[in-house]
């Protein structure tokens, strides 16, 4: 396979390799092995390279084109290049674990190795088409060059040598590759970069901040000082101890803190170091302190240090400093940022390895003509659904918004749940009747003939009961500028979704003439649009930009306005309906976050 060298991917080639006599300047991996070793014994930065590669390993990989508006175009199942990104890795499972395998790699040193073994089948066959492949990401310790050359990669335990690939020889089909990834250092581009570099001197003080807070805790004579008793200038003798010697003063409090140390239940952690001293010399018993004004100092700033820490990663600081303040629509705001921030540009280098030094390699050897055209992408919009849809879509269905396989599938439900024809029947059955006595609702029994009789006698306006909710017209009415103004912040959201509707796959280039007839706004009711690719198209991106100013002059919550729109918004793109004035009252009544119910 030929050899595309780029700024964030390498196959390891003769050219990388370090050979006797070449003056080829090493990156600057020292600072790697410290950062490892951050990420062994500091919980912080082993979260934040789990938290990328949990995200990670969420995204979908598939083959697509760019396109001229710049999005991706998926490759037809037929394609190649479709079958070649699909056996990466093995699978979906597979690519899961490589995608996640990346994200400590990435954060903690910056780079992260591909290696590709070649296998052939049960069969032994020597025929490239029936060879597998076995993928591992490993670090930047767990790979070494020779002096001949080859590199030494470790994998579970074992060394396996990879020949260093020669431009001017074809390859080995049975040897192993392997592909170098990293973030280039802007400073110097062959050099990996990390946002754990830049906090090595922070996490540096953070370890010695543990380290004096966990010798304060242990620390007998800090917490808990000298009790001063006067009564004879000694200190009480041992058991076993001759006559009335007296003990020293450093063994007693080095025995008093070993013991305290090496049994933090026992007497010695809790209870003083008691001295006797000469009664003249006190005239009553005093306690002595030992205690400092850093002991509370040292958690303010091993706090801080973590804030800068969380500051100093690319995504939100909160996911690491935890979301407990934050409301639903902000943790869901803060998730999203940090996906688009920290976990899609990590993706971004992974895909664009993966195209340069296998995809398109692959393509060429098959002799497919358009091969530089095609690459390997990533789809996040899973990670993008927001958590809690399930009240959403039984709201939209009860407004008949959605479908009913809509709703069910929201609500964790499948079409092997849907309702077959005797239960339809049974639950027209139960509408024609009243609570239990088999009399159908349309036929008065005599008791209803009663019951209606002492209600005429009521005064207007009086019943035997309270009823359940107010009728429509007894609730308040919402201003009609609000509803105005929402009704506008609902259509100019359809009309940009539908202006970016045009240029997705969604809208063949065959109908795209048509689509400009079309109103924007209402584009999503002849090019469906499923639920998941909203935010994979990014169709309602910045649609809501003016709600926080509508909000503030109605005197609402502003994210629960957004939240509200924005579900109604995409209730009426996944189930291809138009929006209608009538219905935006009632939106805004059914965000319970607002308070407008009835």
């Amino acid at each position: 396979m030929p050899r595309q060298l780029t700024a964030a991917a390498a196959r390891y080639s003769i050219k990388t390799a370090t050979t006797g006599g070449s003056n080829r300047k090493k990156p600057d991996d020292k600072w790697q092995a410290e950062a490892w070793e951050n990420f062994r014994e500091v919980p912080e930065v082993r979260f934040a390279g789990e938290w990328v590669g949990n995200a990670m390993s969420g995204a979908t990989l598939y083959a697509g084109r760019r396109a001229d508006d710049g999005s991706i175009e998926p490759a037809p199942d037929d394609h190649p290049a479709t079958e070649i990104v699909r056996a990466i890795a093995g699978g979906p499972d597979g690519q899961a674990n490589l995608l996640g395998d990346f994200g400590p790699q990435l954060v903690v040193a910056g780079e992260g190795w591909i290696v590709i073994q070649p296998k052939a089948d049960d069969d032994d066959s020597d025929d490239e088409a029936d060879t597998e492949y076995s993928w591992h990401v490993l670090s930047k310790l767990e790979i070494r060059e020779e002096n001949g050359g080859n590199l030494i990669a470790e994998i579970d335990g074992e060394d396996v040598e990879i020949p260093a690939l020669d431009d001017t020889a074809p390859d080995t089909p049975d040897a192993p590759l392997a592909i170098r990834v990293w973030k280039p250092f802007p400073g110097r581009h062959i050099e990996a970069d990390s946002p754990v570099r830049a906090s090595l001197h922070l996490l540096e003080q953070l370890q010695l901040l543990n380290a004096a807070i966990s010798a304060i805790a242990r620390s007998r004579i800090t917490g808990r000082g000298v009790l001063l008793v006067p009564k004879g200038t000694r200190f009480p003798t041992q058991p076993g101890q001759v006559g009335d010697a007296e003990d020293d003063l450093i063994e007693i409090f080095l025995e008093v803190a070993a013991t305290a140390i090496r049994e933090p239940d026992s007497a010695a952690a809790t209870v003083p170091i008691v001295l006797e001293v000469p009664a003249e010399s006190i005239s009553d018993i005093k306690w002595l302190s030992f205690e400092s004004t850093f002991d509370e100092l040292a958690i303010q700033l091993r706090d801080e240090t973590i804030r800068r820490f969380a500051n100093g990663l690319e995504v939100p600081a909160e996911i690491l400093l935890g979301l407990g303040d934050v409301n639903h629509w902000g943790a869901w705001a803060l998730t999203a940022e940090a996906i688009r921030l920290g976990v899609e540009p990590r993706l971004r280098i992974v895909c664009h390895a993966l195209t340069t030094q296998w995809l398109r390699p692959m393509l060429k050897a098959q002799n497919v003509e358009d091969a530089d055209d095609w690459l390997v992408w990533y789809d996040t919009s899973q990670l993008r659904v927001q958590a809690n849809r399930a009240q959403t879509a039984l709201e939209a269905f009860s407004l008949g918004l959605i479908s009913a396989a809509a709703a069910r599938r929201e609500t964790g439900f499948n079409e092997a749940d849907a309702p077959g024809a005797e239960d339809e029947q049974r639950a027209r059955q139960q509408d024609t009747t009243d609570d239990g006595d088999g009399t159908p609702d349309d036929t008065p029994s005599d008791t209803d003939e009663e019951t209606q009789n002492d209600v005429n006698a009521l005064p207007v306006g009086e019943t035997t009961s309270i009823p359940d909710t107010l009728p429509a017209s007894a609730a308040p009415r919402l201003p009609d500028g609000l509803i105005a103004a929402a009704d506008a912040l609902i259509w100019a959201a359809l009309a940009v979704a539908g202006d970016r509707l045009r240029n997705k796959p969604a809208c063949p280039r065959s109908e795209r003439a048509r689509a400009r007839e079309i109103r924007p706004g209402e584009l999503h009711t002849v090019f469906p649009v499923d639920a998941d690719q909203i935010d994979a198209w990014r169709l309602l991106d910045g649609a809501w930009v003016r709600v926080p100013e509508i909000a503030d002059r109605y005197g609402i919550d502003g994210p629960c306005l957004v939240l509200a729109l924005d579900d109604y918004a995409r209730a009426l793109i996944a189930a291809r309906k138009s929006h209608r004035y009538e219905e935006t009252e009632a939106v805004l009544r059914f965000a319970k976050c607002l308070g407008l119910a009835a």
